[in-house]
This record gives structure tokens, sequence and C-alpha cells, in this order.
């Protein structure tokens, strides 16, 4: 059964293979890049999940329209550097993530990063069904209820038994991530002011350092995470693709980065009139903002940021739950496709609805500190993230795990721009933040 399960895996892969290699031949770019896209769009807006938006929510009303809008798009560029190196891992070897980190680094850190992934994806996962129950709310959906209708859209693997169908199915639901753009259009903010932010970084956001501190690093965390290297590689050896759609891939990701900044800029932008009208952002818990925006964006303003957060966490609790099973089938050996049915994968799939299941019941216990799980989690991310760019970096120059695929300079050079600054964050925000906090 297994050897059966492996040759349907491959013959779906090779078809998906031929169908670009065709369209190739054939010169219909658009028909290629619609064949290869996917991975990257997905873990872009994927990433724009249900803390991420909550965040950006949170900077719009606390900081208004000023350093934070070109920041985000600094973290977004920081992004596209450390999936583009992921993208030539997946095609150059055919392997995951945490596969390729068990292989050449031993057991050791293979099980050490996938105990790492697997307790920040968890931690994620709470957090995108408070997204998933806060939207919701707006509309008088119950708590139980929006968890299982979450719970049975992660499972949709389970009765689509191919990865194409899988992909194309939450890209439908990913694309709502966009409606954070018209509710910006909604609240009329100032262009002028928008632009100027854009292009100088200012205003410095006023108020505590601490505060600022703490947002500068739950933005960071809201773009940069571990989970995104290990779902966008498995993505990428799920789908079949091969060194020669390399170039695709970057233009996948590459478009992913700039829809999901769009909308992240949009959320901003479309919270900034509570910060123009001194309302405090505190105030806010994850339901009310969409509440709150009534006055400057509407009845239907609303009810669109209710739905985008409910889409945000939806999307994410699924691409998140798909990584933590790619990354338990590549470190035990067992099946991992979306490419393979219950019967061929079941501990692929026991994993994929089993992470979600228990992430969605922690929401529902009484008392749960919702709100400072979410931004919590965004920290938490930023400070796990070094690792594992120190991982990404290591493999993606060992020519004999991608041959001719190896980074050059630039990409060294930008990646490693990359860990540096993140790890600084970290290092910054531990220093000024955390032990302060832990010897007063």
């Amino acid at each position: 059964m297994r050897n059966e399960g492996a040759w349907n895996e491959e013959w779906v892969r090779a078809r998906g293979r031929w169908r670009v290699v065709r369209a190739r031949r054939q010169g219909r770019w658009w028909r290629v890049l619609w064949l290869v896209a996917g991975p990257g769009l997905l873990v872009m807006l994927g990433e724009n999940d249900g803390p991420s938006m909550l965040s950006y929510a949170a900077t719009g009303a606390q900081y208004g329209i000023g350093f934070f809008l070109p920041f985000v798009v600094l973290t977004f560029a920081m992004a596209f550097v450390a999936q583009e190196i992921t993208v030539r891992l997946g095609a150059a070897t055919q392997s995951g993530h945490a596969e390729l980190i068990y292989r050449r680094f031993g057991r050791f850190w293979g099980n050490f990063a996938m105990v790492d992934l697997m307790v920040t994806n968890f931690m994620t996962l709470v957090t995108e069904f408070v997204a998933m129950v806060a939207g919701s709310a707006y509309f008088g959906v119950p708590a139980p209820a929006a968890v299982a209708v979450g719970v049975a859209v992660v499972s949709a693997g389970l009765w689509l038994h191919r990865y194409w169908s899988w992909e194309r199915l939450t890209l439908g639901l990913a694309v709502v991530n966009l409606v954070f753009i018209p509710i910006a259009l909604l609240s009329h903010p100032d262009w002028g002011a928008v632009g100027r932010a854009l292009v100088t970084f200012r205003p410095w956001p006023a108020g505590g350092a601490t505060s600022t501190l703490t947002m500068i690093l739950a933005d960071i965390g809201a773009t940069i995470t571990p989970w995104m290297l290990f779902f966008q590689q498995g993505a990428v050896s799920d789908k079949g693709l091969g060194g020669a759609e390399i170039p695709w891939g970057r233009w996948d990701t590459a478009l992913g980065a700039t829809l999901a900044a769009l909308a992240a800029l949009g959320c901003i932008v479309a919270t900034a009139p509570l910060h123009a009208h001194g309302m405090n952002a505190s105030a806010f818990s994850a339901a009310a903002f969409a509440q709150a925006l009534l006055p400057w964006v509407g009845s239907v303003g609303s009810a669109l940021f209710a739905i985008g957060i409910i889409e945000a966490g939806v999307v994410a609790a699924a691409t998140i739950s798909v990584s933590s099973a790619y990354a338990w089938g590549e470190v035990t050996g067992q099946a991992h496709s979306l490419n393979r049915s219950l019967r061929e994968a079941p501990g692929f799939y026991a994993v994929l609805v089993g992470i979600a299941a228990l992430a969605g019941s922690v929401v529902l216990i009484p008392h749960f500190p919702l709100e400072t799980v979410v931004i919590l989690v965004n920290v938490v991310a930023v400070l796990t993230m070094p690792p594992a760019i120190g991982f990404l970096l290591l493999l993606a120059n060992d020519a004999e795990v991608v041959g001719h695929h190896r980074s050059g300079r630039l990409w060294n050079g930008l990646g490693i721009g990359v860990g540096c600054f993140v790890a600084l964050a970290g290092l910054v925000y531990a220093v000024t933040v955390v032990l302060p906090a832990v010897t007063r």
C-alpha cells in the first residue's frame, strides 16, 4: 500500500511538471505562472494571519500614519529574501526543510527544529482561532461554532487528496485578505501623509519606548516566522517544482509579498482614524476593532474588517497545520503529502487535524488571556527566527545539497542582513524590555 501510495504521489507530481513544461515550450508564460504560483502566494498571504492583522490594526490605532508604514514594507522585503532561499532549497532538493536539517545536521538538530516548530506553530494556531472567534463574534456566531468551522476548513486535505486542489481552495480563501485595501479607501485617509510616511519613515512613533519596541517586534513577527520556511519548502516539494521553475517561484513569492504588504498597509491605514481621534487602542479587544471603525468606514467597512480577520485566521490555520504535518513526516520518515489519502498517510493527517483541533479547544477555555497571547506570539516568532535563518543560510550554501543553485554573494549578503536585523531586534527587546521586567 505504501509503494502504491508513493507511486501515485509521484505520478501526480510528474503530471503537474509536464503541464508546466508544455506551457513553457508553447511560450504561454502566463499559463506557466498560473501553474507554478501558489506556495509563495499562500505563504505570504497566510502570514497575514490573525495575530498579524490584529497587530497591524493595533499599530494603526496606536500610532496612526507614519513610521510603521514603510517599516512594514521593509519587513515584507526581508520575508521575500528568506522565502526566495526557501524556494531554491525546495526546488533543487525536492525535500522539505525539516528533512534537510535532519539529513545534513543530524538527529539532534533535526529534532530540535521540529520541536521548536511544533511549539511555536501551536501557539500561533491558538491565536488563529482567537481571530476566527473574534471576527465571528461581530456577526453573533458563538465561539464553539466558529472553532468547529475553522477545524473543518483545516481538514479539507482529508477529502481533497491532491495538493493542487487544496492549494487552489486555500488560495481562493486567501484572496479575501485583500478586503483591507477597500476598507482603507473607505476610511478616506490623507494620501499626502501616507506618501510622505512611505518615503521618509516619519513621523517617529510618539510614546513610551517599551510599547513602541514591543510593537516593532510584533510587526516583525507578523511578517517573518519559522513556519513559513517549513511550509513553502514542503509545498514546493509537494507540488513537484524543479530547478527550472525557480525563477517562476521567485515571481510567485514576490507577488505574494506585494499583495500581502498592500493588505497590511491597508489595515494600518484603515485603523489610523482611531489614533487621529484620540481613541485609546488598548481599549479594543480583537472583536472591538470592527465595531470601533463603524463611524469612519460604515457598516460595510466594519463587516469587511470582521470578515478579513476571520479569513486571516482560517487561511493561516490551514497553512500552519500543513507545515507542522510536513515537518513531522519529514523527520519521522512517514508519508507526508497532500497527494496521499488518509489511508496512505494517517500520521500526516492526524498531525494536521489534531494540532488544529487542540489549538481551537484552548480558545474555548473560560477567561483565557486571548489579547495578551496575540501580541506574545508575534514577539516569540522574532526570538525564534535567528536559528531558523542560520539553518537556512547554511543549507543554501552547501553545494552537496543545492548544487549550482546555491546562494551567491547577493543573496548571502541579503540573507545575513535579515538574520542580523532580526537577531538584533530580539536582543534589544530582551535587554530593554524583558530583562528589566524580570529583575524588577
